[in-house]
């Protein structure tokens, strides 16, 4: 097998297809425009996401230099199978003769500045695949394997694919770590998420977290439980802005802030003003929205107060549902102020929904049809807390919702009445 060794300027071919006269083959092909291999760059890592970036290094390479190409990917200690497959597949090399020889040449044939040419065997047309290590910083991704009816490549179009690998790999490093943040990201929150307080006796409460799907970050929507004196139970509901680790790390932050302001036993409007001063005063944290519920099953009330977010949804005892009246004050870290309270009644076998946006917002649709769409449906009468949210998650199809939706239901007990499970 025959290498063609690069210099960080250009390659330099040894020992392949020498004339009988000593020289060198002329090159097969004239390199491409450069227009077109400028066009060819700007096409790759158009996402953060590695299958895809693999896709569109595979098709730039065919696009410019014809044949079929693909990736060896290497997610271990050894490659895997071809991905990323583009035009016409019969002209590879069987995937584990290309693995074979790689690990023949040793480690030299990994280096990010070296290229080597696979031959066919003897009796086949001619023709064979550049293999090119896809190697960004240390580490190597896997290898661009191209191959081609003719014979190798000449000096310029070996260098322009080099190129194209380099960049490729490049995107590929930056698609791993961002999915190291991502699942750093969901870790952090789906820790926090499993562990909310928990309230007291008198109230069911159930809790539903859907992350948007595998192609975002996981936003900073949350949901908490704090216990308060005589019997109450403070329920809250926000969400941060952005998505990823820095959203996640705010929600905690918010979070941490509730359960300690929330232990002095304010009313709602005042936690939310506490609140906003502490986020107000660090320079670098996200706004977000926020909706507390300080339900009294004793007293059969409740008090809410929001920052930003939108209104609870109130299930009564014969399945209806209706939003409930709430003073709006600014987000939370803006440091304006602003927040006032509103007390409701809470009877007994009565449902209370709070939610973030996902839940109801959708592309292009104003906002009071959204909430409409919550408004308008109706339950069975008697159904726990768990039952109305698999309905509410169900009917309004929020697992392909466009965002993060977080949603919490309480259901306060009469006096004498037994307690359902703590959740």
């Amino acid at each position: 097998m025959a290498r063609w060794i690069q210099s960080r300027r250009r390659p330099v071919p040894v020992g392949a297809g020498r004339r009988e006269d000593g020289g060198t083959p002329a090159a097969t092909e004239p390199a491409v425009p450069i227009g077109a291999l400028r066009d060819a760059l700007a096409g790759l890592g158009t996402t953060l996401d590695e299958a895809t970036t693999c896709a569109e290094l595979a098709r730039a390479v065919v696009v410019l230099a014809g044949g079929a190409a693909a990736v060896l990917r290497r997610t271990g200690d050894a490659p895997s199978g071809y991905e990323a497959v583009a035009g016409d597949a019969r002209l590879l090399p069987d995937a584990r003769r290309v693995a074979a020889a790689l690990r023949t040449t040793g480690p030299q044939a990994m280096d990010a500045h070296r290229a080597a040419w696979l031959e066919r065997s003897a009796g086949a047309p001619p023709g064979g695949a550049l293999c090119t290590p896809l190697t960004s910083g240390d580490e190597t991704y896997g290898v661009l394997v191209w191959a081609r009816d003719a014979g190798p490549p000449s000096e310029p179009e070996a260098e322009q694919l080099a190129l194209l690998a380099e960049r490729g790999a490049s995107h590929i490093r930056h698609a791993r770590a961002y999915e190291d943040v991502s699942r750093t990201a969901g870790d952090l929150q789906r820790a926090l998420l499993a562990s909310p307080g928990r309230p007291h006796p008198n109230l069911d409460v159930a809790i539903r977290y859907l992350p948007v799907g595998g192609s975002a970050l996981v936003g900073g929507d949350w949901c908490e439980t704090v216990r308060l004196h005589f019997g109450r139970t403070l329920l809250v509901v926000g969400d941060v802005m952005g998505h990823g680790l820095e959203a996640a790390v705010d929600m905690s932050a918010y979070r941490s802030s509730l359960r300690y302001i929330a232990a002095s036993d304010l009313p709602p409007h005042r936690v939310l003003r506490q609140m906003d001063d502490i986020a107000s005063g660090e320079a670098d944290r996200r706004p977000a929205t926020c909706l507390l519920a300080r339900v009294d099953p004793g007293r059969g009330q409740m008090t809410l107060a929001s920052a930003g977010h939108l209104p609870p949804v109130l299930i009564t005892r014969d399945g209806g549902a209706t939003q409930l009246p709430v003073p709006v004050g600014p987000p939370l870290g803006t440091g304006l102020g602003g927040y006032e309270s509103a007390t409701h009644v809470l009877a007994p076998g009565e449902i209370l929904v709070l939610f973030t946006d996902g839940l109801v917002e959708r592309r292009g649709e104003d906002i009071d049809h959204s909430l409409a769409r919550l408004s308008a449906l109706r339950f069975p009468a008697g159904k726990g807390v768990d039952d109305v949210l698999e309905t509410i998650v169900d009917r309004l199809d929020a697992g392909h919702a466009e965002d993060d939706v977080a949603v919490l239901a309480a259901r306060p007990h009469s006096r004498g009445q037994e307690a359902s499970p703590e959740v």
